[in-house]
C-alpha cells in the first residue's frame, strides 16, 4: 500500500532508503529547520531506528517519492491519539533539488486525504521555527493550516532562542479546503 498525491507517492521506508536518510540526519541546513535534539548520528543509529519503524506503533513514517528524483523526504504522522482522533503531522524535503516544485503541498495534501479521508482523524497539528518562513508559507497559505499559537523562545540555535509556531487544520477545513480548490480534480 502507499499514500497518493498528485505527484508524489508516500511509501513505507525501506533498508536501501538508509544512506540517503543518513545523509539528510546529518545535514546542519535541514537540522536548523526542524525540531527536536540533533546530535551527529553513525549508520548504526540510523539501523537501529529503522528497526523500531512497525505498523502497530502509533508513530508512523513515509518516505516521499517522486517520479523524477526517486526519493525526495520523509514525511509522518506521529503520536496518533485514537481515542481524541488527532496526529502531529512532520515532513521533511531533505533533497534539495526537489524543493520548491510542490512536492511539500502535494505531501501536505496526501497526508491530510489519508488521515481525514481514510483514519478518520478529526485534526492534525505541526511545529515551525518562526524563521522557516517557506515551511510556515506552505502550510498556512497553500495547505489551510492555521497558526493556532506560539511558543516563545522555544527553540534555541545558532545561539539565540526562536519562536514556535504551532498550526493545525480540523477536517472540516480540510474538507472546505478541497471544495474551494478542487485539489484532487485538477491534475
Amino acid at each position: 500500500m502507499s499514500i497518493k498525491g498528485r505527484v508524489v507517492t508516500l511509501r513505507a521506508i525501506e533498508r536501501e532508503d538508509l544512506p540517503l536518510l543518513h545523509k539528510w540526519a546529518n545535514d546542519n541546513e535541514i537540522n536548523a529547520m526542524i525540531g527536536g535534539w540533533h546530535f551527529p548520528s553513525g549508520m548504526n543509529d540510523q539501523q537501529k531506528w529503522f528497526e523500531t519503524l512497525n505498523l502497530n506503533s502509533l508513530n508512523q513514517r513515509y518516505a516521499i517519492d517522486v517520479p523524477d528524483f526517486g526519493l525526495v523526504g520523509t514525511a509522518n504522522l506521529v503520536e496518533i491519539n485514537w481515542k481524541d482522533k488527532n496526529a502531529h503531522h512532520g515532513m521533511t524535503l531533505g533533497n534539495r533539488d526537489a524543493r520548491g516544485k510542490g512536492y511539500a503541498v502535494d505531501t501536505i495534501m496526501a497526508i491530510m486525504r489519508f488521515a481525514f479521508e481514510e483514519l478518520g482523524l478529526n485534526r492534525l497539528d505541526t511545529t515551525i521555527i518562526e524563521y522557516n518562513a517557506s515551511s510556515l508559507g506552505v502550510y498556512t497559505k497553500k495547505c489551510g493550516w492555521n497558526i493556532e499559537g506560539t511558543q516563545k523562545r522555544w527553540y534555541f540555535r545558532q545561539n539565540k532562542y526562536w519562536d514556535r509556531h504551532i498550526v493545525g487544520i480540523t477536517r472540516e477545513q480540510y474538507f472546505d479546503l478541497v471544495n474551494k480548490n478542487n485539489y484532487w480534480h485538477e491534475q
